[in-house]
């Protein structure tokens, strides 16, 4: 069981960054892969960024490469993810979660494969 809490949303004026983080509860946090998605109001659920096991490979949505960046790391079961340039479009609850695989550089941006998911954390870009 891992237990995923996201924290530094907040309200920003476009143009503006924020560095969200996500603290994963447990030992084995090396164990997944992670990953950010978002949710906008009346919008599907979306994919932001994920990151391997190792760190080592990272992706992207087109609508935030360039602007945003995923890290990790794992002595602090922690993932991150900084959001730079930021644009109205940007505003929603952004979730963090996790994918067991045994694959070190695997990264996935499929929703369905991960395990285990965060509360949310909303952002809120003003124009």
């Amino acid at each position: 069981q891992v237990q995923l809490v996201e924290s530094g949303g907040g309200l920003v004026q476009t143009g503006g960054s924020l560095r969200l983080s996500c603290a994963a509860s447990g030992r084995t946090f090396s164990s997944y892969a992670m990953g950010w998605f978002r949710q906008a109001p009346g919008k599907e659920r979306e994919f932001v960024a994920a990151i391997s096991r190792s760190g080592g490979t990272t992706y992207y949505a087109d609508s935030v490469k360039g602007r945003f960046t995923i890290s990790r790391d794992n002595a602090k079961n922690t993932v991150y993810l900084q959001m730079n340039s930021l644009k109205p479009e940007d505003t929603a609850v952004y979730y963090c979660a996790a994918s067991h695989t045994v694959a070190m550089v695997v990264v996935t941006t499929v929703a369905d494969e991960y395990d285990y998911w965060g509360q949310g954390t909303q952002v809120t870009v003003s124009s």
